[in-house]
């Protein structure tokens, strides 16, 4: 006869939770307590609390201001490349290492193009520097390159055009790897049976690549496009203010929220302000993720997150 679940081990499992618990609440949910500055026209004299409340007026600077649809319509479409892309590198790269028959060589290469993941945003930085305009800001590798073929020769960094792409591309390098670890995992729960009846069918490799492993990676899919979706509404700041720096030429295309939000706060102190751009983007981010599971959920319920 089994044995069922004894008030003992929910005492062991309730004991084992405490440290996650405790870390949510005191780094995740008590500094939720500081949201009250973005109602508030904060000084740091009265403090959080003793601050005067004013309202909505700290939102309403922002979404009047001439900034905040540029920003809000980067910060969407500089992710959603960022998000699509990077999943889309991510299963080809996994479709690609399945194939791989040499272990040894398959981990060489998963070890190769998980090492990106680790690259700090300033290496990164440094990288395109010496790519696109070269040391001290002459020549350039990709533009010597250009040289050699005849073809123009653009000032990478006062072309604002080209940085969505060129930001997209580094995402993609940064995190196609990581990525692919994750479908690589999805891809050794599908059982070989389904390969070796598709063998005797007389399927060949890409055949089974397509029509067997990539369907089967959708639930995979869906759930890492629904994290994904709920992190849309935040830029990566670090990799962005990184590369972009200063550089207002490029705002148009490469300003974020993030972005914004530091220089506002760096430059004019508004506590209040940037309190609030930091809650309008959780609740938005809210409602995109709620979104995105009820829809997930609607056509593939089977591996809805809820």
């Amino acid at each position: 006869m089994k044995r069922g679940p004894s008030s003992r081990d929910g005492l062991v499992l309730l004991l084992l939770a405490v440290p996650g618990i405790a870390w949510f609440a005191v780094f995740a949910y008590g500094p939720m307590a500081g949201l009250v500055v973005a109602f508030k026209d904060f000084n740091i004299r009265d403090g959080i609390f003793g601050s005067p409340w004013n309202g909505f007026a700290n939102f309403r600077y922002f979404l009047t201001s001439g900034d905040a649809l540029t920003i809000v319509v980067n910060t969407l479409f500089l992710n959603a490349l960022f998000l699509s892309a990077s999943l889309l590198a991510g299963l080809i790269l996994a479709l690609m290492l399945n194939e791989i028959r040499g272990s040894l060589y398959r981990r060489f290469m998963q070890s190769t193009i998980f090492f990106p993941y680790f690259v700090s945003p300033i290496v990164i930085s440094i990288m395109l520097q010496v790519i696109l305009s070269g040391v001290g800001g002459s020549g350039g590798a990709l533009n010597n390159l250009l040289s050699v073929i005849d073809l123009p020769q653009p000032s990478w960094y006062t072309e604002p055009g080209a940085w969505p792409w060129i930001l997209t591309i580094v995402k993609v390098w940064q995190l196609g790897g990581y990525t692919s670890v994750i479908f690589l995992a999805a891809i050794t729960s599908i059982s070989e049976e389904v390969y070796e009846a598709a063998a005797i069918d007389g399927a060949s490799r890409a055949r089974m690549a397509l029509s067997i492993t990539t369907p089967l990676l959708l639930p995979t899919l869906g759930v890492l496009l629904v994290l994904g979706v709920g992190r849309i509404f935040f830029g990566d700041f670090a990799t962005i203010y990184a590369i972009v720096q200063d550089n207002g030429i490029l705002f148009p295309t490469t300003d974020v929220i993030d972005t914004y939000v530091f220089r506002s706060l760096r430059t004019i102190g508004d506590f209040g302000t940037t309190a609030a751009i930091g809650l309008f983007q959780s609740v938005v981010g809210f409602f995109f993720v709620t979104a995105a599971v009820l829809v997930q959920r609607r056509f593939h319920k089977e591996s809805s997150i809820l």
